[in-house]
């Protein structure tokens, strides 16, 4: 792993990386992991007041000097809508200790600034590297496989932090972006035949269209590469749509980390495709959707963290807007943290038959048991009487499937039961381009058509993005 070797950003490391050992080495007290948490949340909260504009307005009423890692309830909370007004404001150490500058996408509001210095990016990786070091010893033991990264544009974090990892762990990469139009989808499929690439990193969506793009190309999937993991992250993907990727592949998927552009990395995978928290990085709150009230940091509801690592973005109580459960580990596994379940949005969250269901429910729904499937979409509607009802678009790979009306029967049971509305199932040769916008925009932009409503604005995105970039040709 690369490290500075002087200045505040080697201070930093040496001590958080004393830490982290411990952390992964089960030597980590509990009296020790508190007195961290304690030493950098008020050095974060000092930093924060004195050097950041927007927190300086933000906190100026609250007492910080009574507030401690085991209650933040006093602090108020930031969210999304406050990093895209206040844009740099957030910053609270100068632009110019930023070693690298990313931005969100942009699709659906202002691109929020997501500068990271040497600090957050040594806490950040340091993280993904062991989860990724255990897999690979997992699958390859002492060889070093060769990765393949996918995506998704130039001032997001994923080709350099995945870069990083991959060089952490001896692992020669390629990254072939086949939306790049210097890449596409014919190269980096030949990229990956030739090149003999073991492992993809990629959204699930992308994994899903390369599969479709090397049906097109003439391409075996098995025959033809030497793919062996697919490591996803950029959506949701439930154990139900892993399956099916799996079916398609032929390869072990693993939903491989949780995080995004602001926060950085918050969990990662094990060996045993359960993720883990990294609570070296964050104090941890499961908050009511709702009503904000604080679980702690066990349960059911909206993510909310408070970063621990001083860099130059340091957040508090920062709602991520992501619907997760989150229970003390019985995995078993090298990984030390908290389990956490990545179950959607709180913004995904859609009403059905009387009933409200989240996005990792209907897409289990709607995924269970299929094999073969190269994507789903769901129509919602209403009937003569206002009953909901679903139509359940489904494009199957011929070469993969041999009784897709046995499929469809499956799809149309079992999701009727799951959701409590009768549902139609339409075998698809090609599914509406917007599907392969989830990275980008939404799930639920990508994957709902919902006729009950107008739609809204992340919809409206979509369409125009699935549009304007060919997304999914």
């Amino acid at each position: 792993m690369w490290l500075p070797t002087h200045g505040p950003a080697a201070e930093f490391a040496a001590r958080y990386l004393d830490i982290h050992r411990a952390f992964y080495d089960r030597t980590l007290t509990r009296d020790r992991l508190d007195d961290w948490r304690e030493r950098q949340l008020r050095t974060v909260l000092d930093q924060v007041a004195d050097g950041s504009p927007f927190y300086a307005r933000h906190l100026k009423d609250v007492d910080l000097t009574a507030v401690t890692h085991k209650d933040l309830t006093s602090l108020p909370f930031t969210t999304k809508a406050d990093l895209r007004t206040q844009m740099l404001d957030v910053l609270s150490r100068p632009l110019a200790d930023a070693v690298f500058f990313y931005e969100t996408t942009g699709t659906t509001g202002p691109a929020t600034p997501c500068p990271r210095d040497e600090r957050e990016a040594i806490a950040s990786n340091a993280h993904v590297t062991e989860s990724w070091a255990s897999i690979f010893r997992h699958h390859f033991g002492d060889h070093a496989p060769r990765i393949g990264l996918m995506g998704p544009t130039e001032v997001h974090s994923f080709g350099d932090t995945l870069g990083d990892i991959a060089r952490n762990v001896g692992s020669m990469n390629a990254k072939i972006w086949p939306y790049s139009p210097v890449i596409g989808f014919a190269k980096a499929l030949q990229l990956m035949r030739d090149l003999e690439l073991e492992v993809i990193c990629c959204t699930p969506g992308v994994a899903l269209t390369l599969a479709k793009g090397a049906e097109h190309h003439g391409y075996d999937l098995r025959r033809d590469f030497s793919v062996k993991l697919l490591l996803v992250t950029g959506e949701m993907c439930t154990p139900a749509l892993a399956h099916n990727l799996e079916s398609v592949w032929g390869a072990e998927v693993y939903n491989i980390l949780y995080g995004s552009q602001e926060a950085f990395v918050i969990a990662t995978a094990c060996r045993n495709k359960r993720m883990h928290l990294s609570q070296t990085n964050y104090l941890i709150e499961v908050v009511d959707p709702d009503t904000g009230a604080s679980h702690g940091p066990r349960g059911s509801g909206e993510l909310t963290v408070t970063m621990l690592v001083d860099g130059v973005k340091p957040l508090i109580r920062y709602r991520t807007g992501d619907a997760v459960t989150i229970e003390e580990s019985d995995c078993g596994c090298e990984m030390p943290g908290d389990l956490v379940r990545l179950v959607g949005r709180t913004l995904d969250r859609l009403h059905l038959g009387g009933e409200q269901f989240t996005a990792g429910q209907i897409e289990t729904a709607v995924m269970t048991d299929v094999t073969g499937s190269a994507g789903y979409q769901v129509v919602i509607e209403s009937d003569a009487d206002g009953r909901d009802r679903l139509t359940v678009r489904l494009e199957l790979l011929g070469a993969l499937v041999e009784n897709p009306d046995v499929i469809a029967q499956g799809v149309r049971d079992r999701a009727a039961a799951a959701l409590g509305v009768p549902v139609t199932v339409e075998l698809s040769d090609g599914l509406d381009p917007i599907v392969s916008t989830g990275a980008f925009v939404s799930w639920k932009a990508a994957r709902i058509v919902d006729r009950r409503t107008e739609p809204d604005h992340e919809t409206q995105v979509a369409q125009k993005m699935a549009v304007n970039r060919g997304y999914g040709r």
